[in-house]
């Protein structure tokens, strides 16, 4: 006679031998309910540090600022050369008119040359040059009339082409007048304007209520248990490196621009200030000491900083290491260069922290340039490095009313007495101890207000290509 196993919902009970009964029959199978597989409690760091902040806390500075617009005003130049003059006038004429266009002198009565001065001009071309007295100015017309001190007068490859002229003095008759007109420093006004990033990270007050512990060590040096926070720490380091990336890559929304219309503004990011600005090289890297030397002769016609920093891509920064190393002559097949002592347990170091010609050149890999989910590995755009002066410059802050010492690169928050938006976090919702609305779910707000300023860009080398 066949038998039958009582359905019911007894608690399971196992027993003493494989013998099918109605207390030990699992009728709900679940892979939990009988095996449970070896897990770890602690999270394996797959990308090792992921965040890419840092930059700007190594070369900056971060101060106040409590106006929608940042203004500062930077020195011009003490001298001036014009290096677009040309004149009419035939070769070995003992006075002759020059006509100025590299500025937009018709009508605005710039020229910063006066009766009087004296002047140095040569040919672009090379091969000729002449130096003459200023015996009379038209700044309607920009031109200026001269006599030489030469006596074969106007030289032919002056006359015949384009020439570069400074003021290198002065020189009067007894008895005369002092010098007419004068001249007002010329600076340079520049502006920018803070932006409003945020970011938020929400979990419902029901996935708070099953907690799921993970050990975790992050980025910024804590360790511990976290469990629906976890996700939220992560919310932060990425909000983190936004504040950074946002003040490097920032661009002014130009006029009738999506960007306008839209009612934004954009702000001056660290790239576009010295694109624009400062010095560009492109092409490839500077990979021999004749690019360098190009690079070295472009700072000094700005201010010649002694001291700079290179923070470079890995390609770049190995580029450097390989000139440096092809530069001992002993160093050709071999691994010569550098200090060591030819033991055979040594590490042979085979990179360079800087170098020295005509400036101090140190370098640091960007990791920023590196990372596969930001600017590494980029097909076109790519920036290789960014070359920073260290040390501060003197500017004429319009806010403050006077002038102030401020790093080449440094970050203006939005702050005032009553409200500090250098970085500003607070929890919504009625889950999580909050009791804020009546949303079943806490939400966690981060929100930051500021611009990047980049004083002295005409210092700043950005490397492309």
């Amino acid at each position: 006679m066949a038998g039958s196993l009582i359905a019911g919902g007894v608690a399971l009970q196992p027993s003493a031998e494989q013998v099918a009964l109605s207390t030990n029959y699992i009728t709900n199978f679940d892979f939990l309910n009988q095996y449970l597989p070896d897990t770890y409690e602690k999270e394996f760091e797959r990308y090792g540090n992921r965040t890419l902040s840092g930059f700007l806390r190594m070369v900056g500075a971060e101060m106040p600022s409590n106006s929608d617009l940042i203004k500062w005003a930077e020195q011009g130049r003490l001298h001036t050369k014009y290096e677009d003059c040309t004149t009419s006038t035939l070769a070995g004429t003992d006075t002759a008119t020059f006509t100025i266009s590299d500025t937009l002198v018709p009508g605005s009565g710039s020229i910063a040359v006066r009766v009087g001065q004296t002047i140095h001009i040569t040919a672009n071309a090379g091969g000729g040059e002449n130096k003459a007295i200023v015996t009379a100015v038209d700044t309607v017309a920009g031109t200026i009339d001269v006599a030489f001190y030469e006596a074969g007068g106007l030289d032919a490859v002056v006359a015949g082409g384009t020439n570069t002229m400074y003021i290198y003095g002065s020189e009067f008759k007894k008895g005369t007048n002092g010098m007419q007109g004068s001249l007002e420093a010329d600076d340079i006004f520049l502006e920018n304007n803070p932006i409003i990033l945020k970011d938020t990270y929400a979990v419902s007050g029901s996935d708070m209520a099953q907690i799921g512990w993970v050990e975790v060590t992050t980025e910024n040096g804590a360790s511990g248990y976290l469990w629906y926070m976890k996700s939220e720490h992560e919310t932060r380091l990425r909000f983190d490196d936004y504040l950074e990336t946002a003040m490097i890559e920032a661009k002014p929304a130009e006029a009738a621009s999506g960007a306008v219309a839209a009612g934004f503004v954009g702000s001056e990011g660290v790239f576009h200030a010295v694109e624009n600005r400062g010095n560009v090289w492109s092409g490839g890297y500077p990979e021999s000491l004749g690019d360098w030397d190009t690079v070295i002769a472009r700072l000094d016609k700005q201010g010649a900083i002694e001291e700079n920093v290179i923070f470079n891509n890995r390609d770049f920064g190995f580029a450097i290491d390989d000139m440096l190393a092809a530069q001992n002559s002993y160093g050709v097949g071999g691994t010569s260069y550098g200090l060591f002592d030819n033991d055979k347990e040594m590490a042979l170091n085979l990179g360079f922290t800087g170098f020295r010609r005509g400036y101090d050149f140190y370098k640091s890999d960007w990791k920023y340039l590196n990372d596969p989910t930001m600017r590494g590995g980029l097909a076109s755009g790519v920036v290789s490095g960014l070359l920073v002066p260290a040390g501060s410059t003197s500017v004429y802050d319009q806010i403050l009313g006077k002038n102030a010492k401020r790093p080449f690169l440094h970050v203006r928050y939005r702050a005032s007495q009553t409200e500090d938006r250098r970085y500003k976090t607070w929890i919504t919702g009625s889950a999580g101890g909050a009791a804020t609305s009546d949303l079943d779910a806490m939400e966690v707000n981060f929100l930051s207000e500021r611009a990047v300023c980049v004083m002295g860009a005409n210092n700043f080398v950005i490397f492309e290509g």
